[in-house]
């Protein structure tokens, strides 16, 4: 299956608000984790390749779980943006601006966030045709002021940005009232304890709680 179209992936992410960020050593713990962010409301998740299984995992929940929105993040190479378009990716993120691996997802038709935390980063990232961009490592380089002032520049060219890093339940809130925040990025909603102790109660309490923000900020969809 090939990727969504860019405008029809935006308005997915758009709409989900929030993005379950994973890192998944274990490929049968993949479809329980995604079942119980569904359950709690939160139906997009980028899975690292941090692992060796994380493509395995992408498969499975694409098989299994079809209504999670399931791309894959720490896009490093040109040929992993063959291997996550290969696995039925969604959507692909990286942590930084490589002008290479962003030119392989445009060619491959794979909907593409890369990495930015300077004025520079976001100025290629447009240069390259990216109108959604992950801000990274958010709150460790200045948190939603340094973003605001750092994108204001590109306001009127419609960028949008995805933080991720530092946000968690308490500040979910604040990013989302932010125009320019698309979604957010959320590797409080499955950490690995959780999933490791196989509490996927837990998960879909935190996906819960997560949504009913979303839903506070932007309201509920019908």
């Amino acid at each position: 299956m090939n990727p969504p179209p860019t405008e029809e992936l935006h308005e997915r992410l758009y709409r989900a608000g929030v993005i379950a960020v994973l890192i998944l050593d274990d490929v049968d713990v993949a479809v329980p984790v995604a079942k119980a962010l569904v359950a709690g409301g939160v139906d997009a998740m980028e899975l690292t390749l941090r692992t060796p299984v994380a493509l395995e995992c992408l498969r499975r929940i694409r098989k299994e779980v079809p209504e999670m929105t399931a791309g894959v993040g720490t896009i490093l190479t040109t040929g992993q943006v063959n291997e996550v378009v290969e696995a039925g990716a969604a959507f692909g993120v990286a942590p930084g601006m490589n002008p290479r691996t962003v030119a392989e997802a445009a060619r491959l038709g794979l909907p593409f966030a890369p990495g930015i935390c300077t004025p520079t980063d976001i100025e290629l990232a447009v240069e390259a045709g990216c109108k959604l961009l992950k801000f990274f490592p958010a709150e460790p380089c200045g948190g939603l002021n340094y973003l605001k002032s750092i994108s204001a520049p590109f306001a009127h060219l419609g960028v949008r940005y995805i933080p991720l890093g530092g946000v968690a339940q308490d500040n979910l809130e604040t990013w989302l009232n932010e125009p320019v925040i698309h979604a957010v990025g959320g590797s409080w909603l499955a950490p690995k304890d959780l999933i490791q102790a196989g509490d996927w109660a837990a998960i879909t309490a935190r996906a819960a709680a997560a949504r009913a923000t979303v839903n506070k900020v932007r309201g509920e969809w019908e």
